[in-house]
């Protein structure tokens, strides 16, 4: 049987409030509000939703080899040594990349820049990405920035020795082997509710307990993080410590997403509307759009439209050449593939059909029209853009990829970072892709957008609804609107780009 995202979120919706799932408490805590996202990616995985991403793993010797960092990281940048105050935490992003000569998180970088305009002082706390951090030559101190290793070194041998000795009560077993039964029936899966409830409740208490022992050394006015959803217990602590926290929007948001999805049934505890323990304060948007974008937990007045600095700044140099593409005619436009690991074998086979049957047809009509001047050729040129986490495997997972740069001159495959995403939105006309934040990115830069209908379409409904972009099944109803659009055939709405992606605004910062 076959599920959709939206099938899968009302059933996981109807469990909740059957149960009351979110505000059960085992263990002297919320266990299912810490594995909600973690349950819809096993079932997603499970009933072949989703492909797995199709980026490289580490090996047992990159794991072992990782080890010794972790534990010098632990003793020389850990961050619960020392009792210097702070007016602010930041929990920035793992991955980084090079932006203005170093590695940076691109969500959270700019509150170094304001905190220190305004005086503020900061410590930024930062978790390892595939086991490593990537750091400029700076002096890590000079920028104040402490690792988490320790915490979570030390979180996963807290888990490794008591795996299992979860004293559950008789009804606390009781429920989760309910729960368990009703997910297994309902998707034809088995699943290991017991083990991944226990290994999220130990993770929990062992961080908790840490994050209190920091807030309290560092005794912070404000905590901002990235990623809400996977830090559940250092929202707890500073809910128990009354320290706001304000979480940086970091991707797209849907009605779909479990991360901030909270529909009003699965709030309810007799009969009650009652809040989510584990979830931020405040939300800082790209824009406007995001104001709605979810059945949000908290009063949407504490969704507040910040701006994505990193896109405004990398975009400046190239909106220039967007505006400039509406006014031009072109004989050979550029049609943009954004991949993303877990549809990337699916968009690899239609971004190859879609050039291979363009082809043809050309091949068709200069073989009818030879001596014909004006033949109706429909040139274009391919470019494929991988996600990172494809960099280094695609040679390997996507044949039709293989085929397309064998096969075809125009077909360009992107596995690197350079040219910059920003200039490959600006120089084309056409973008295609599944639910990346990247799709409202190339909006912003006048790219007439289609999406491929395939799990987790879903999350664009508003936007498909409103005819900003158009959903395709195959590549040949992708070559039919492209063909209309050359035509002039309206096909797509107007909206307002700053509606995604609003300017940084320093004054409503500063007022937080």
């Amino acid at each position: 049987m076959t599920f959709t995202v939206k099938e899968i979120c009302q059933k996981i919706w109807n469990l909740e409030e059957k149960y009351e799932l979110n505000h059960k408490m085992i263990q002297d805590c919320y266990p299912w509000q810490l594995i909600r996202m973690y349950i819809y990616y096993e079932i997603t995985r499970k009933t072949n939703v989703f492909e797995s991403a199709q980026q490289s793993s580490l090996s047992l010797f990159d794991k072992v080899r990782s080890f010794m960092p972790f534990a010098k990281n632990s003793v020389l940048s850990n961050p619960l040594n020392g009792k210097e105050n702070v007016y602010a935490l930041i929990f920035d992003h793992p991955r980084k990349v090079i932006f203005q000569d170093e590695y940076q998180d691109i969500y959270s970088y700019f509150l170094k820049e304001v905190l220190n305009e305004m005086g503020k002082s900061f410590e930024t706390i930062e978790s390892p990405y595939l086991n490593n951090h990537f750091r400029s030559n700076r002096n890590i101190k000079e920028n104040n920035v402490k690792f988490n290793d320790r915490i979570l070194l030390g979180s996963f041998v807290h888990k490794t020795r008591n795996r299992g000795k979860v004293p559950f009560t008789e009804e606390e077993r009781e429920l989760i082997g309910r729960v368990k039964n009703e997910l297994e029936t309902i998707f034809k899966i088995e699943i290991d509710l017991f083990g991944i409830i226990e290994d999220h409740i130990l993770n929990f208490q062992y961080d908790y307990k840490k994050y209190i022992e920091l807030l309290q050394k560092r005794n912070p006015k404000l905590v901002f993080l990235v990623v809400a959803y996977e830090n559940k217990a250092l929202v707890a602590a500073c809910k128990k410590m009354n320290i706001e926290i304000i979480e940086l929007q970091h991707g797209t948001i849907s009605p779909y997403h479990l991360g901030y999805s909270y529909p009003e049934n699965t709030m309810k505890s007799n009969n009650r509307i009652k809040k989510i323990e584990y979830f931020p304060d405040k939300i800082l948007s790209f824009g406007d759009y995001w104001k709605n974008a979810s059945h949000y937990p908290i009063d949407s007045d504490n969704i507040i439209s910040m701006g994505f600095p990193y896109f405004e700044e990398n975009s400046r140099t190239y909106m220039k050449i967007a505006e400039d593409k509406l006014n031009q005619k072109s004989d050979n436009k550029q049609i943009l593939f954004i991949s993303q690991g877990v549809i990337g074998k699916y968009l690899s086979r239609l971004a190859y059909e879609t050039a291979h049957n363009i082809h043809n047809e050309n091949n068709k009509n200069n073989e009818n029209n030879k001596n014909n001047e004006n033949n109706e050729n429909h040139n274009y040129k391919f470019i494929y853009k991988l996600h990172p986490g494809e960099y280094g495997t695609w040679r390997e997972n996507y044949e039709y990829l293989n085929k397309a740069v064998e096969e075809f001159d125009n077909f360009q495959v992107i596995d690197e970072s350079q040219p910059p995403l920003y200039e490959l939105f600006a120089k084309s006309h056409y973008q295609v892709g599944a639910f990346s934040t990247a799709i409202y990115e190339g909006l912003a830069f006048n790219c007439k957008t289609f999406i491929i209908d395939v799990p987790g379409v879903e999350y664009l409904d508003d936007l498909i609804e409103k005819d900003i972009v158009k959903k395709v099944k195959d590549s040949e109803e992708l070559i039919n609107y492209i063909i209309k659009d050359e035509t002039n055939e309206v096909l797509f709405k107007e909206y307002d780009k700053d509606y995604f992606f609003k300017n940084f605004d320093k004054t409503v910062f500063k007022k937080i």
